[in-house]
């Protein structure tokens, strides 16, 4: 396998058109008065993106002159679905996004009783490297702009609207930043996101925090300045091992902050918000799943605000790793417990679908559009990055879904 370089920086290529979801109100009244309607149509225009209404025919209390210019200027289409995959008798859709110079990405909506989560993406690829992951191996293809990333929780908040998947029409309850790349490494986006996520309608999606999570394989000064910034989303940490030397392996940016100071800055933000985070760790054979390494993740973690969330490996085509079998699942999970550790093992869905996040893109990345950014090493701390969701079945427990510890 290819031993691909961190990378920190995201290739200068081409953004988007500018698109309503990457101004601020105050932004787009201007951008609205400069192409000559009045401020308040920003207004009008975000009522309807939110409520994922792009079709201008549809935006009736626009007059019908300024409808094709404003969408034209404003709303710009950044997402071309590719295709839709379903599984788990249609209550899971994974959905394989073009951008528009090319670039794939996937997000997945996922329908439980009471409530639809849906993991998106950040990045094209990922720059963090992770040697288990799909998107990790990928490399990292560019940044997404605040707009391609906020498309994709509001295409999933229409589909349960229009009850796209089994169940009838529902409501998007929860966002996980689970998907393709590192959200920390994207921070000014993501940050961006996050506000449209919880800003009211008819301005965002109106969720509450407690029901978005911002997952990181540990960039050290991202999780601070998030602490700093007041947000108080769930915070997921993907650590995937206790110790410093085969965490050097698994999540190379481990080579830059060690896993004593990935947990400190989580029990930092954990301090501040007075919430637990979560600890995600992807249990593969025979490589993190023995008993001594839950003992030693149960020593590190005992009497912190922290939530071990266990994920079964969901195996990548021709790849080494695989998920560690059901005994060694049950093993770990009792050894975290009898430390006192919380400890839930997650419900993977999707599996028939190419489950891991980046499969679909690599199956379809065509010829021409970069992949893989290859890069020297920052030689200093740079800010920002979470690799793609891992995931496999699941018994051991009764299923938590993604972001629900957010709610406890």
């Amino acid at each position: 396998m290819t031993v691909l370089p961190l990378v920190f920086d995201a290739p200068k290529r081409g953004m988007p058109p500018r698109h309503l979801a990457d101004l601020s109100r105050e932004e787009a009244r201007e951008a609205v008065s400069e192409l000559g309607h009045p401020p308040f149509r920003a207004d009008q225009l975000a009522r309807h993106y939110y409520r994922g209404v792009t079709d201008p025919a549809q935006m009736t209390d626009l007059p019908s002159a300024a409808r094709e210019t404003l969408t034209e200027a404003l709303l710009p289409g950044l997402l071309t679905v590719v295709r839709h995959q379903t599984a788990d008798d249609g209550r899971t859709r994974k959905t394989l996004w073009r951008l528009h110079d090319g670039a794939l990405v996937e997000s997945v909506l996922m329908r439980y009783p009471g409530r639809a989560t849906v993991c998106i993406s950040s990045q094209a690829g990922c720059g963090m490297a992770c040697p288990f992951c799909a998107t990790g191996q990928q490399g990292l293809t560019r940044n997404l702009s605040a707009a391609e990333i906020i498309g994709q929780a509001v295409a999933a908040a229409a589909a349960m609207a229009n009850g796209e998947l089994d169940g009838g029409p529902g409501r998007l309850s929860n966002v996980v930043f689970m998907g393709m790349g590192e959200p920390l490494a994207n921070y000014a986006r993501v940050r961006k996101t996050l506000d449209a996520l919880l800003t009211p309608a008819p301005h965002g999606l109106g969720l509450s925090q407690r029901s978005v999570t911002v997952s990181t394989v540990g960039l050290v000064p991202a999780i601070r300045r998030l602490t700093d910034e007041g947000r108080n989303v769930t915070l997921a940490v993907s650590l995937h091992a206790p110790d410093d030397e085969l965490r050097d392996t698994l999540v190379p940016i481990n080579t830059r902050w060690k896993v004593g100071e990935v947990v400190d800055a989580a029990d930092a933000y954990a301090k501040r918000t007075g919430r637990r985070y979560s600890v995600e760790y992807a249990l593969i054979r025979d490589v993190n799943d023995q008993p001594f390494r839950a003992d030693l993740l149960g020593k590190l973690l005992a009497g912190r605000l922290a939530h071990v969330n266990l994920i079964p490996l969901n195996p990548t085509p021709g790849s080494k790793w695989d998920a560690s079998p059901l005994p060694a699942q049950r093993e770990f999970v009792a050894r975290l417990r009898a430390a006192g550790v919380a400890t839930t093992v997650r419900d993977t869905r999707g599996q028939d679908i190419d489950g891991a996040c980046g499969q679909l893109a690599a199956a379809d990345a065509e010829p021409g559009v970069p992949s893989v950014a290859v890069g020297p090493l920052a030689g200093a701390r740079r800010e920002p990055a979470s690799g793609g969701g891992q995931g496999g079945p699941s018994t051991v427990e009764p299923p938590v879904e993604l972001g629900a510890e957010g709610d406890q």
